[in-house]
């Protein structure tokens, strides 16, 4: 078993994914997960096991690209004891392991083409061998794969199997890059900032305000969503989202979105001029970026809408401007709190309550 991270989105081709999650996880047929690195192939995966009638089956991971030849073979498919030097006593391999669970092949890719051929045996029967072995064992792993590389242009190198292909290739599962999907970012900010906050819980650090956040959404992104995570991570730890953007790369290369990529992004977003979905233009993005100040984006869409109350999103506004506020007057009068309450018009008493609340204090000379 493992510990998912929910699949976060508010944008058109997260909520197709979704949706396709929704109508083929309980099908267990074979799954391509594609997309760049970081953009969350892992998560779509660990989504796809919890969604389907084997979530409380294992959930095995093994990266393809890690590991040897020699290795991946024994780890995919278990060995007997005796079958190579150091085979000390008998293992079971990841296919016996995710019997009757799922089987991610990360990486997929950069499988040897000598271990490609037996795979494919795996996958059309059901049986394989482990090393050293005579006997078959069945199987019945529902096997999720994914990688970063256009396997296409593999087969047409010879480097990857076509068979092998079309035999993983049932269902395909594209996700865009983050860059091509900034609307997403305030519910992954939220997201990352809650569960790493809790594992800092001495950090000061601050939420972005509408101005951080316009520069997070604006960026590129190469990294994905693997690079805004570990951002977060980094303001937990300093404090500071001025030192965070100090060390994003400003000029990184940013990957060529190909006529192929625009294609494929107007086809997930082909419903993006439907009143249902209000994301697409420029207005409904910064609506969902003020929006995700006060309501948590991260849950699923009926969640969503069950915690939303304008009562209380009215407070927290207000209690945000507030804060802000008092701040500012604060600090123009040098922290002198009598000043500060005859300047808001508030009691001298209210004004120390507002500070406590709002955990508003002077700063460390």
């Amino acid at each position: 078993m493992t510990s998912s991270t929910p699949l976060i989105g508010v944008s058109i081709p997260m909520l197709k994914i979704k949706e396709l999650i929704n109508h083929v996880a309980q099908t267990c047929l074979n799954i391509l997960i594609t997309g760049e690195t970081g953009v969350g192939k892992e998560v779509v995966a660990q989504s796809l096991h919890a969604e389907s009638n084997r979530s409380k089956n294992n959930f095995i991971k093994i990266n393809c690209a890690a590991l040897p030849e020699t290795l991946l073979e024994s780890e995919l498919y278990g060995y007997e004891k005796g079958a190579f030097t150091g085979a000390h006593k008998k293992r079971p391999g990841k296919f016996l392991t995710a019997d009757k669970g799922v089987l991610f092949l990360d990486e997929i890719g950069d499988m040897p083409l000598a271990l490609q051929s037996k795979m494919l045996h795996v996958l059309q029967s059901g049986e394989f061998s482990p090393l050293g072995s005579d006997q078959d064992f069945k199987t019945d792993a529902w096997v999720i794969a994914a990688t970063n590389q256009c396997l296409e242009e593999k087969i047409k190198n010879k480097t990857f199997r076509e068979d092998l292909f079309y035999r993983l290739n049932i269902i395909k599962i594209d996700i865009p890059p983050l860059r091509q999907r900034p609307e997403d970012i305030p519910a992954l900010v939220e997201y990352y900032f809650k569960k790493h906050l809790s594992e800092y819980p001495k950090s000061n650090a601050v939420k972005p305000d509408s101005q951080i956040m316009e520069r997070l959404c604006s960026y590129h992104w190469p990294g994905n969503v693997r690079q805004l995570q570990n951002c977060i991570k980094k303001l937990i730890v300093l404090n500071s989202w001025d030192k965070v953007f100090e060390e994003l790369p400003i000029d990184a290369d940013t990957p060529e979105t190909s006529a192929s990529d625009i294609s494929q992004t107007q086809l997930a977003g082909s419903a993006m001029h439907s009143p249902d979905y209000p994301f697409d233009s420029e207005a409904g993005k910064r609506r969902m970026r003020i929006i995700s100040e006060f309501v948590d984006m991260s849950t699923s869409s009926e969640k969503l809408f069950e915690d939303i109350s304008l009562k209380k999103i009215k407070k927290l506004a207000s209690d945000k401007v507030e804060k802000e506020v008092i701040i500012f007057v604060l600090e123009k009068v040098g922290w002198n709190r009598s000043k500060a309450a005859k300047i808001l018009k508030v009691s001298y008493k209210t004004l120390l309550y507002k500070m406590s609340e709002f955990n508003v204090n002077p700063p460390v000379s």
